[in-house]
Order: C-alpha cells, then structure tokens, then sequence
C-alpha cells in the first residue's frame, strides 16, 4: 500500500514523497510554497509567520536567539558581533549608531575635519586608553570637556583595546594643542574615570602630520619627509627611548625600515618595503605622515612633550637640507630645543644630560 499522509493545512491527502515536514507538520508542496520560507543561515523549512524577518534576513527564532539582534531604532536584523550596544545593552545598527548614540564612533569612522590654527603645520593626534570600558556615557564625557568651545575631538573604536577608546583630534597647529586645546581636563578625567595609557600596555600615541607641513609642492614635500624618514632611523636608539615603548612592541606596531645611506634612498626603501601602515613612520595616508611610536600616556607634560618633539622633527625635515641632516649629531639637535617641557621630558628619558631619572613614567 502506497505511504501517504495528510496535509496538515489544506487536509488533501499525498504520496509522502511529495510531502514536506514543517515545524513538526506535513504540508503538501502547494502549501509549503504559500505558507514557508526557509531560513537563512540553518537552512530548515518555517512557517512564514513564525520567521524573524527584514528586507535582507530570513532566519528560524533559534537561529536569531542565538546570533543576531535587532537595531533598537531602526528594527534592521544585524549579527551580534556587527551591532554596538549602549549603556542600557540596546543594540544599534552602524548607521544609527553614528547618528543617535554617536559618542563612540566604528575604527573607519572619519568626519568632515575641521581645521583649529593659523599655517600649513597641522597635528591630530590620536590617543588610545583602556581597562575603564568603551562605554558611551564615558565618551561623551570627554567630549563635553573637549568640545567645550569647538568641535576639537571625537571618539572611536579600537580592536587593539581590551576596554577602551581613542581619542581623535581634529587637525590642529601646535600652539593650539598646547594653549587652546584642554588636554589636562581631558586627561585628569579620563584618570578619574578609571582609563590607563601607558601602564595599559596596549595603548599608543600617534601623531599625523598634514603634508602640506613638509612643503607646498609634492617635490618638497618627497624630499623633506626623506629627511625625516632618515633622521627617525639615523637616531632610532635615542627615540626609542623617548617613546617609552620596547623593541618588541616597536616591532609589532611600529616597525623601522632599516637604515640606508642618504635619505633619498630612504625614501626609496621605505616606499619599496611593502610594509603597510604599521611602521614606525607610516607612509600609507595620502594627506598626512604619521608617526606611530610613541607609547600612550594621560601625563600632560608627556603628551606636550611628545608633540613638541614631532615639531623639531619635521623643523628639521623641511629647514636643513640632505647633507646636513646626515652630518648632524643628536647633541646638535638638542641645541635647538627650548621648551621647558621637552627638555624635563628629555632629562627623565636621560636624553638631554646624564642625570639621574627622577620622575616615573607611570601614569
């Protein structure tokens, strides 16, 4: 005797080799086709009004428990691992993240910049901290000390982090970081907060330079960033040092080209590397040069220090030519330093004099 069965919804009865199973039902193949839908990412057969749906997704209910969520604000189903949540655990797609929980930005994030200072010589800085949460209501926070009296900083994501944020400044001139910008409220609150930078160990400092820094034409801005790029290898020991990083962790996030003999052929070697952008001068943006090696820090004189010290350098890069900065000794570069909080730094690094260091590096 022929297996049949019947249709659990229209009742006819079928050869059971043209029946499918659903939800524990048999359904005949016209009602299967009117009444299912099969889910995305398992592949079982559901009832059409028992799946999670949106414009992009068909999924079974175990399938959405277990890997997906909905954007709190638009409904758009998104992978857990995809969706930014809140303080209260809501998640969020990217775009309504950006646009209504947008104190912490996604890594690729880049808004319209806005330049603070008078000149061509323009510094954003971009500062990790971690171990005290990637937490909005914390972001904003920093952004409300920040952006005060302009729009100087905004706040992003960071997978090197295990609970942190980096901060991200707008392009600004050295004088604005040290007299407009208020790095020690932004600091001291991020202290109070819970945040660590250089005793986090995952944290760094980077610095972008705008090219226009290094001259009006891309002829002289080449040569000069040639300089620089010879004079960060020429004197490798005395910055790592100053960066308060290890070579181990130079070498994972900011490694050397290796010395060569003028800075031309630097320049030659270094674009012939293929080394991408974790490099001690990172040469992969097409509007700044950064420089990656310093160690993170929520110590004000540090952080001054610090952005004085890529000034001098890229003072050298554009004023002395090839020779000379081939010729130079890292004392006659001091000679030219005079801010008193690049000096104390250079003094506790013990690259200034040999005096004993008296102030810790700790944050």
């Amino acid at each position: 005797m022929k297996d049949t069965r019947i249709c659990a919804n229209c009742g006819a009865e079928h050869p059971i080799s043209k029946m499918f199973e659903v939800e524990g039902d048999w359904l005949c193949e016209d009602c299967v086709d009117r009444l299912t839908v099969t889910c995305d990412r398992c592949g079982d057969r559901i009832y059409q009004e028992s799946a999670i749906e949106d414009d992009h997704h068909t999924l079974c209910e175990g399938c959405f428990d277990e890997h997906y969520v909905r954007c709190h604000d638009c409904g758009c189903i998104l992978c857990s691992y995809d969706a930014y949540f809140d303080d209260d655990d809501h998640s969020y797609c990217s775009d309504c993240w950006d646009e209504h929980k947008g104190a912490i930005h996604d890594y690729n994030y880049t808004p319209d910049l806005v330049f603070h200072g008078k000149g061509l010589r323009h510094f954003g800085v971009e500062l990790e901290i971690d171990e005290g949460g990637t937490v909005n209501s914390n972001a904003q926070k920093l952004l409300d000390i920040a952006n005060a009296n302009a729009e100087n900083l905004y706040i992003k994501t960071d997978g090197s982090l295990d609970e942190g944020l980096e901060l991200v400044t707008h392009p600004m001139t050295l004088e604005y970081h040290l007299n407009e910008m208020p790095w020690e409220q932004v600091l001291c609150k991020a202290q109070r907060m819970g945040y660590l930078s250089h005793a986090a160990g995952t944290c760094g400092l980077h610095v972008h330079i705008s090219r226009l820094a290094f001259g009006c034409t891309y002829e002289q801005q080449e040569a000069a960033i040639a300089r620089l790029l010879y004079f960060v290898e020429k004197f490798w020991a005395e910055l790592l040092r100053f960066s308060r990083r290890t070579q181990s962790q130079m070498n994972r996030w900011a490694a050397r080209y290796g010395i060569r003999l003028t800075p031309s052929e630097q320049m030659s070697h270094a674009k012939n590397s293929c080394a991408g952008r974790y490099t001690a001068v990172n040469l992969t943006n097409s509007d700044t040069i950064e420089i990656r090696m310093f160690r993170g820090t929520l110590k004000l004189n540090t952080l001054k220090a610090t952005l004085q010290m890529v000034n001098h350098l890229v003072e050298v890069a554009v004023s002395l030519s090839d020779y000379q900065v081939q010729d130079m000794s890292w004392f006659d570069f001091l000679d030219e330093i005079k801010e008193p909080e690049l000096i104390q730094y250079l003094k506790e690094r013990r690259l200034y004099v040999n005096e004993p260091v008296t102030a810790s590096e700790e944050e």
